[in-house]
């Protein structure tokens, strides 16, 4: 019996250290490309209940459970040498292929 209660422990404590955080980075650490603008960020579990960003996700080939990070709509380039600014939220994302209409992989980065 206190070998599977160490078990469960130690498997759910696993399990937290394993969870996804949301974390500001600081913008200079983007190094898979420009900052983006996003004017919307989604968790993975947001789009899945989001059929336009299913949709789309569809449309690049990319699959909901192949995600990391958030993903990110309508975004643009972000010139942070030129001091650049975001009224929405600031993203560093390992996939913007598609012109800015969604980005994958996304993490928030601080301006």
């Amino acid at each position: 019996m206190q070998f599977k209660l160490a078990f469960v422990s130690a498997a759910l404590a696993t399990l937290a250290l394993a969870s996804p955080t949301a974390r500001n980075e600081p913008a200079s650490s983007c190094s898979t490309g420009p900052v983006q603008c996003c004017q919307s960020v989604q968790t993975t579990t947001q789009a899945a209940s989001n059929p336009g960003v299913l949709a789309l996700l569809g449309v690049i080939g990319v699959a909901l459970a192949d995600v990391t990070g958030v993903i990110g709509l309508t975004c643009s380039g972000i010139n942070i040498a030129g001091g650049g600014t975001c009224s929405a939220q600031a993203v560093c994302c390992t996939d913007n292929a598609t012109g800015g209409l969604i980005s994958v992989g996304c993490v928030p980065v601080t301006l």
